[in-house]
């Protein structure tokens, strides 16, 4: 395998890992009581947060409903697809 094959596999797990983390983030919404600095939900919450922070700054709760774990994903997706997609850029490159 040559280097832009192997740097984009990682790229995919990376951005898939990131994805599924902001769906369990939106899954955990649903419960308030969550202790998310406690341990099996800290790793969920601490490589999230930074961009849910800039979002929330953004985009405030509409009604009381955080929907910026639901952009999270949509940014992932995005750059998954512009990245690594059918005609993504780094596909083009292999």
């Amino acid at each position: 395998m040559d280097a832009i094959a192997v740097s984009s596999l990682a790229l995919n797990i990376v951005l898939g890992l990131f994805i599924l983390m902001y769906i369990f983030r939106i899954v955990m919404t649903w419960y308030p009581q969550i202790p998310l600095k406690q341990f099996p939900y800290s790793l969920i919450t601490f490589p999230t947060e930074p961009l849910l922070f800039v979002l929330r700054k953004l985009i405030p709760p509409i009604g009381g409903i955080d929907i910026s774990p639901v952009i999270g994903v949509g940014i992932f997706s995005l750059l998954r697809e512009m990245l690594l997609g059918q005609q993504g850029i780094l596909t083009m490159l292999q």
